[in-house]
């Protein structure tokens, strides 16, 4: 006899006791005057990580529009908690460092400029639309370039990187990315269940957007809309030009062959997809598709789950309209650039194909890419594997904790639904 599901929660839950605790020492360390007060000022950022780089060339200036506009929106519009201010600014100062750390790796070894990035293979989804599931399996693939969770948190080697390529010291990068995520798991041991990781598992280039201070890891992190409509309204072009050279950097730091093609995927593509194409010309595109009740539902929970932390001010209804909102943008502007896309060039996946028969799945990807799975197959098993593993509790939300129903989602998205053939799920289970 099949278990009756249980009940999916009708209130967002609240943030873990951690937090509270952390704020309340916070605000007396000020007090006390044992810890800084805030200073999240732009020219204070970029003069505290010259001071502690001894560098001054941030490379393209671009990246201080954006920085501008999000600084702004933090301050009129986060409300961000004491504990949330000191971790915006440990992470400004830790991306501005990276900035400089990456002109002086460029400056000292010119032949990373130098490295190819042909024939990306780009999985385009909206947030939450299995793009992360199709990711692992294909960088289970050695054929293929990938990203590991600790070079999304740390894209830029430190100084004495060379010494770890000698083997005469261990790069710090994976051990600052443990330990960062340790601290994630006491803010809110949700995020594991919602996106399990650990700091070798493959990672989306989300983190080198950020280097540009772009896209919507700010939105998901911080209420800051009008940062996020900035953002929409610009060319993301420099930023993927910035994302690609990192991209070169990271390749040359992993010391592997420069002609295996990269896999790469954040939602943020949806986006921006005329500026990556721009930047990757002969990228090739795999489509992610998913229902939108558990798109909406699961991003506007994964974002309430990540802003609790840094404020004490969030609104459930108030997400669940901005990602709504926002997951209609996303599939909007992909459906328009796709008119240009050559078709030989994209291929469409159904979440829901591959949670019933993920191999035969991939093995229609593979005949896209024009390769032989069977080599990457071994790999693909042990992700699945690992992937159980490392997702304890299934990720439970639902529409209703954040102001929206079934129905509003599909009058909204019904186009999307009926244009790509994205089937329904059974409502019994969250993901």
């Amino acid at each position: 006899m099949q278990a009756t599901p249980k009940p999916l929660p009708s209130d967002p839950p609240k943030r873990t006791r951690f937090i509270d605790g952390l704020n309340v020492a916070v605000k007396t360390g000020r007090r006390l005057g044992l810890v800084d007060p805030p200073r999240l000022e732009k020219a204070h950022l970029m003069a505290e990580a010259r001071a502690a780089t001894g560098l001054d060339d941030f490379g393209d200036p671009w990246f201080e529009r954006p920085l501008d506009v999000l600084l702004q929106s933090i301050h009129a519009e986060a409300r961000l908690n004491p504990a949330g201010k000191l971790a915006a600014e440990k992470q400004f100062h830790h991306v501005l460092r990276d900035r400089l750390l990456t002109q002086w790796w460029f400056a000292r070894h010119p032949e990373i400029l130098a490295r190819p990035v042909k024939r990306p293979v780009v999985i385009v989804g909206p947030m939450r639309s299995g793009t992360t599931r199709m990711h692992r399996l294909l960088a289970a693939d050695h054929r293929f370039s990938h990203m590991r969770s600790f070079e999304t948190i740390s894209p830029v080697p430190r100084p004495e990187f060379e010494e770890v390529l000698k083997g005469e010291k261990q790069d710090f990068r994976p051990v600052l990315a443990s330990r960062i995520m340790k601290v994630a798991r006491l803010a809110n041991p949700r995020t594991l269940s919602i996106h399990p990781t650990g700091p070798y598992e493959p990672e989306e280039e989300l983190g080198l957007l950020v280097a540009s201070f772009w896209g919507m890891k700010h939105e998901a992190q911080w209420h800051v809309p009008s940062y996020g409509r900035w953002c929409e309204s610009e060319d993301a072009t420099p930023a993927y030009r910035h994302m690609k050279d990192l991209l070169r950097l990271i390749g040359w730091s992993q010391q592997v062959s420069s002609i295996r093609p990269w896999i790469l995927k954040t939602p943020q593509h949806m986006l921006d997809l005329p500026a990556l194409l721009t930047v990757f010309p002969d990228a090739r595109l795999i489509f992610t598709h998913r229902d939108p009740e558990s798109v909406v539902g699961s991003a506007a929970s994964l974002a309430w789950n990540q802003t609790i932390i840094y404020s004490d001010h969030v609104d459930p209804k108030t997400i669940g309209e901005e990602w709504l909102r926002k997951t209609r943008l996303e599939i909007e502007r992909m459906q328009a650039a796709r008119a240009a896309i050559p078709a030989e060039r994209m291929i469409d996946v159904q979440y829901e194909a591959m949670d019933a028969d993920w191999r035969g799945t991939m093995e229609r990807v593979y005949r896209f890419l024009d390769l032989d799975m069977e080599p990457a197959v071994p790999g693909m098993e042990d992700f699945i594997q690992r992937s159980n593993a490392l997702k304890r509790r299934p990720h439970r939300y639902s529409l209703e904790q954040f102001g929206l129903t079934p129905e509003r989602v599909h009058e909204e998205l019904g186009d999307y639904v009926r244009s790509f053939d994205v089937p329904r799920e059974n409502r019994s289970a969250s993901a």
